[in-house]
This record gives structure tokens, sequence and C-alpha cells, in this order.
């Protein structure tokens, strides 16, 4: 009996491991993607007009933009997981699923946020002379992320009560879609005066053949990047709440 069992145990690892490298072949893309992005930056692109130090400057919207528009796109899939839970009638075990889902995009929004106000930060001193100037979007995008703390602050204030930090969280990711999205999108193009370089990925002719192929591999590499971390974020939860279900 104990060596059928052990059998069907070395089964289960054998298949789990088949599994793990029929979808690794992503992961190894997404590794060489990056390594290119990486190369790209410092030896295919080269300098941009308007930017200091021959334009070298410019070179950290490989990983600043990427950075910023992720934490946006994260908020819009904690949100959407946050009314899915607040919504949609789910088993328990469902539904703690889908709350872990919100709580994570969150966790990797604030993740992105942080690194688009380092990267910010930085090229606003090499560019600007100072690493903070209070322009409308360096406030914008600390308000985002005052946003995205205030929501973990409140999960781990409730970390005894899962239910009602769910919904509490749910509700607060839901009130604070408007503003969050206004701060980021709306506020910094509604000001009269911004030292930040204009929107130049909505103008095609302003970013040169090189620049292009390396931002847009960024872009890809960083989405995948975030859905590779938010994949074993969840499956690090569902392991835990597989060993809490039998301690219960």
């Amino acid at each position: 009996m104990a060596t059928s069992e052990r059998r069907t145990e070395i089964s289960t690892v054998q298949a789990s491991s088949i599994t793990a490298l029929k979808g690794a072949w992503w992961k190894l893309g997404m590794g060489l993607l990056m390594c290119f992005v990486i190369y790209g930056a410092f030896f295919i692109a080269g300098g941009a007009v308007g930017f200091g130090q021959g334009g070298d400057k410019a070179r950290i919207i490989f990983f600043h933009v990427p950075s910023a528009v992720l934490a946006s796109v994260c908020y819009f899939v904690g949100v959407y997981f946050a009314a899915f839970y607040l919504f949609k009638k789910q088993s328990p075990k469902k539904a703690a699923e889908t709350d872990a889902k919100s709580a994570i995009a969150m966790e990797q929004g604030f993740l992105f946020c942080t690194l688009a106000t380092i990267t910010g930060s930085i090229f606003a001193g090499v560019q600007w002379g100072s690493f903070w100037n209070w322009d409308p979007r360096e406030i914008s995008i600390v308000i985002m992320l005052l946003l995205y703390a205030s929501y973990l602050v409140l999960r781990a204030a409730l970390a005894g009560r899962p239910e009602r930090r769910a919904k509490l969280a749910a509700v607060f990711a839901l009130i604070a879609l408007v503003p969050a999205q206004y701060l980021i999108w709306a506020v910094p193009r509604l000001v009269v005066y911004t030292a930040h370089p204009k929107d130049v990925l909505f103008e095609q002719e302003a970013l040169t053949f090189n620049y292009k192929l390396v931002l847009y591999s960024a872009f890809l590499a960083f989405t995948l990047l975030y859905i590779w971390m938010s994949h074993l974020r969840f499956r690090a939860y569902k392991i835990r709440a597989g060993r809490e279900g039998k301690r219960g």
C-alpha cells in the first residue's frame, strides 16, 4: 500500500514537472527579450534630440515608461477582480481566490508605481538638476503611489478578518479608481506647464526605428514579467491556502 502511494506521489511530481517545462518557453523568451531591451537601451538606441549629454539621458524611457503604464494597468486589473468579488455570486473558495487576484494586481501595481517614481526621479535629477521638482507628473505618480499604499495598509490592518478585509479592500479599489486614473491621465495633460517630455508614444514621427524597436520590446518584456510575477504570487497563495485548509 505504501509503495503504491509512493508511486502515485512520484507520478504526480513528474506530471507537475512536465507541465512546468511545457510552460517555460515563454518565460525563457521573456528573459531573452529583457536582455535584448537592456542591450538595446545602451547599444542600439541612439541619443534623443532635446536631452542632455548628447541625448543619452533619454534612454531611461525604456524602463520608466513601461513601469508607469503597467502601474495604471495593474490598477484596472485589481478593480476588475474587486468588482467581480463584490457583484458576482461565488463559492467561499472562489471568492477568496478572486480577492487574492485583486490584491496581487494591486501589489504588482505598487511595485511598478514605485519603479516609475524612482526612474522618473533619476531622470529629473540628471536632466533638470534636481531629483524632485514638484512637477505635475511627479505629484500625480506619488499620489497614485499613496493610493496603492493605502490599499495595502488597509488589507494589512484587517489581516485577521479575511472576509471583511476583502469587502473593504474591494470597495476602496472601486472608489479610488476615478481619482487614481484621473491623476495619471488627465491632470498632467490639463496643466498649463510641465517640464515632463511630451507624449512621444502618440507621435510616431518623434521616434526613430531603433527607439520603436527597443521601446515596444520593453513594453512586451515588462508585460510578460508582470504576468509571470502574478502567476507565481497566485501559486504561492494557493499553496498557503491549501496548508491552512489542512490545518483547519
